[in-house]
């Protein structure tokens, strides 16, 4: 343990965090690296002001999809061309999903579960309402509770789109017996990341997934609003015709063809122009990740979520753990149920310690090793303790809700 120690103690130097706060919330938004600081001012100072529409060339504006792409494949178990960062996760989610119900034509059914994130619900909702308008045998959406989805896998149904942790109580879905049943039985696989690449040892190549998306801005600290990522099994992407077609996912953008042709490979998977200043202040970030792995990583994760649940047990008997207990069911994050949770979140912030808060009364803490250490687990605990057992929570400023929670 004491290397990962070691590790994690210089990882932490690389970020640029509030003199005495306890960031708990990178599975929401991480915090800032130095790295992205001096590169994003860099893109300023020297390139954007000095070399203009050159940059596209000179700068390396023009790959930059492309090589942020590869160095996230190789944190998630992916080859090399096979991701590309582009758009927002719901823009990729509609093109995965776009593209796997083309590759099941004669099936009409997607499969989900209620703990999936919302927005891949409303993704599927559209499409599926869109799909309908002409369709002489309907599609619909499926969603059944997370602990039956396995069971819920048949031959009717076309497509199985899971978030592999569940964004509210981090509880974590077993890929690897979903892929297995939906491969068997001819289903195609939609896996999002959101909230476990850059925190579990993903390895999608080993899954066999078909499709992964993934975010840019929560544990690969890119930057509120940092471009996604999308992921296509190698031997599908060809086959593929995306729904959202655009000139940077064209063959060759600057023939100016009239008609479309995708381009070969991940790259089709592209619609408009990249944001460059976003790609640069993830593509700094993602360079935290040298020398560490992501096996390392979920070690130290789960003996700091370890730690911060044993803690809470002893200090905060009425909360009541939402997370699993057992950490093989966990990705990295601990959560517990209070019926004044929004309000008492806020008075942690008040304090200095960040977590959030997910309807109806869920208290959120994300556990990043790169970050974070036991001192800092220990004093969340300690702040928490004192906010229940003084009722500092329960005044009107910390009842009134923001707009983002």
């Amino acid at each position: 343990m004491e290397d990962l120690k070691q590790i994690f103690a210089q990882t932490k130097k690389a970020f640029d965090l509030p003199e005495g706060m306890i960031y708990l919330d990178g599975n929401s938004l991480g915090p800032m690296t130095h790295a992205s600081r001096a590169r994003l001012i860099d893109e300023l100072d020297n390139q954007w002001s000095k070399k203009l529409i050159k940059g596209w060339n000179e700068s390396g504006w023009y790959l930059l999809p492309q090589v942020v792409g590869d160095k996230i494949a190789n944190l998630i178990g992916a080859s090399k061309g096979t991701v590309t960062t582009a758009d927002n996760t719901s823009i990729n989610v509609h093109k995965v999903l776009s593209a796997a119900l083309s590759l099941n034509p004669e099936r009409r059914v997607v499969l989900s579960d209620s703990g999936n994130f919302p927005t891949d619900l409303y993704v599927a909702q559209g499409i599926i309402a869109k799909l309908n308008e002409t369709a002489d045998v309907p599609y619909e959406l499926k969603v059944v509770t997370p602990e039956t989805v396995l069971d819920a896998i048949d031959e009717d149904i076309a497509v199985v789109m899971v978030t592999q942790v569940d964004y509210c109580t981090g509880r974590l879905h077993d890929m690897e017996k979903i892929v297995e049943k939906a491969k068997q039985l001819g289903v195609k696989t939609i896996l999002d990341l959101c909230h476990s690449g850059g925190a579990l040892d993903v390895q999608v190549e080993k899954l066999d997934v078909d499709f992964a998306v993934g975010c840019g801005y929560k544990y690969f600290n890119g930057g509120p609003g940092a471009p996604a990522f999308v992921y296509v099994k190698s031997s599908l992407i060809n086959d593929i015709q995306p729904v959202l077609t655009g000139w940077m996912g064209h063959d060759s953008p600057f023939a100016f063809d009239a008609q479309y042709t995708p381009m070969q490979g991940i790259g089709r998977m592209r619609v408009g122009t990249p944001s460059v200043l976003g790609l640069t202040c993830l593509d700094a970030a993602l360079d935290v990740w040298e020398g560490v792995s992501l096996a390392q990583v979920r070690q130290r994760s789960l003996e700091l979520s370890q730690l911060f649940i044993d803690e809470v047990a002893v200090r905060c008997p009425d909360l009541k753990l939402a997370t699993p207990l057992n950490p093989d069911e966990r990705g990295s994050q601990v959560s517990f149920h209070f019926d004044e949770a929004y309000a008492l979140v806020q008075a942690l912030i008040a304090r200095g310690v960040i977590g959030d808060f997910r309807m109806p009364n869920v208290a959120r803490f994300g556990i990043t090793p790169l970050y974070l250490d036991e001192q800092d687990i220990i004093q969340a605990a300690e702040h928490l303790e004192d906010v229940i057992k003084t009722r500092s929570w329960d005044c009107p400023e910390f009842k009134t809700k923001n707009a983002v929670t």
